[in-house]
C-alpha cells in the first residue's frame, strides 16, 4: 500500500524536440564545516603551544589536548608533526604581521626618537609568543620546508618598516629599509632572549641613531 504521507512522483518532462540535453555540471564540493573548524582549532592550539613552550611543546598529543579533540584528529588533518609545525609557523607569522601593520597606522611624530618609539613599540609584544616565533625562524636554517615562511616573515617586516619610513618622510629604498629592519630584528631577538630591564630604551636609542644617519625627514604633504 503506498505511503499516504509522500506525494506522488512527478514524471520528468520530455525534452522538446530538437533541443539538446546537457548534463548538469556537478557543484564543487565544499569542505565540511565541522572539519574546517577542527583543523583551525588544532592550528590555534599549536600556535598557543609555540608561544607557551616553544618548538618542543608542539606534539600531536599536546595539540589535541589543547584543542579538546581526540588524538587521532591531529594525524587525520596533518600527515606529520613537521606539517603541523610548518602550518602553525605560517599562521603565527600571518597573525604577527597583521598585528604589527595595525599598530603603525598612526605615527606619533617624524623625529628620529618619535619614529624609533613607533618602530620599537610595534616590534615589542608578548615575549613567550615571540620566543616561539624566533625559535621556528632559526629552525628554518635546518629545515628547508620552513624557509619560505621565514622569508615571508622578513619580507613582511621590511614592508612594515618601509611604510613607517615613507610615512615619516625618510628615505625608504631597499638599503635604508634593510638597515633599519635588520637592526630592529637583531635588537628584538636580543630583547626576547636576554629580557634586560633597559632593553626597550637601548633599542629606541639605537634605532633613533640609525634614523638620524638617514638624514632629516622630507616634508610630507602640503
Amino acid at each position: 500500500m503506498p505511503d499516504q504521507d509522500l506525494p506522488a512522483p512527478v514524471p520528468a518532462a520530455a525534452p522538446a524536440r530538437g533541443v539538446a540535453v546537457r548534463a548538469a555540471s556537478p557543484q564543487p564540493r565544499r569542505p565540511q564545516e565541522r572539519a574546517v573548524r577542527r583543523r583551525e582549532a588544532l592550528l590555534d592550539a599549536a600556535v598557543d603551544l609555540l608561544g607557551g613552550g616553544g618548538f618542543a611543546a608542539v606534539t600531536h598529543r599536546a595539540v589535541a589536548r589543547r584543542a579538546g579533540l581526540p588524538l587521532a584528529a591531529t594525524s587525520y588533518y596533518f600527515t606529520s608533526r613537521d606539517q603541523l609545525l610548518a602550518e602553525a609557523f605560517a599562521l603565527l607569522v600571518e597573525r604577527e604581521l597583521a598585528r604589527m601593520r595595525a599598530a603603525v597606522d598612526d605615527l606619533a611624530g617624524r623625529t628620529p626618537p618619535a619614529v624609533a618609539e613607533t618602530l620599537t613599540g610595534v616590534y615589542a609584544s608578548d615575549r613567550l609568543r615571540q620566543l616561539g616565533l624566533w625559535e621556528l625562524y632559526l629552525q628554518a636554517g635546518r629545515d628547508p620546508a620552513l624557509q619560505a615562511i621565514a622569508r615571508a616573515w622578513t619580507d613582511g617586516c621590511d614592508g612594515i618598516v618601509a611604510a613607517v619610513l615613507d610615512g615619516a618622510g625618510y628615505p625608504c629604498g631597499p638599503g635604508e629599509v634593510r638597515l633599519v629592519a635588520g637592526l630592529l630584528s637583531g635588537l628584538w631577538v636580543e630583547e626576547v632572549v636576554e629580557a634586560r630591564p633597559d632593553g626597550r630604551q637601548r633599542a629606541r636609542e639605537a634605532v633613533a641613531r640609525a634614523l638620524a644617519a638617514l638624514g632629516p625627514p622630507a616634508r610630507v604633504g602640503p
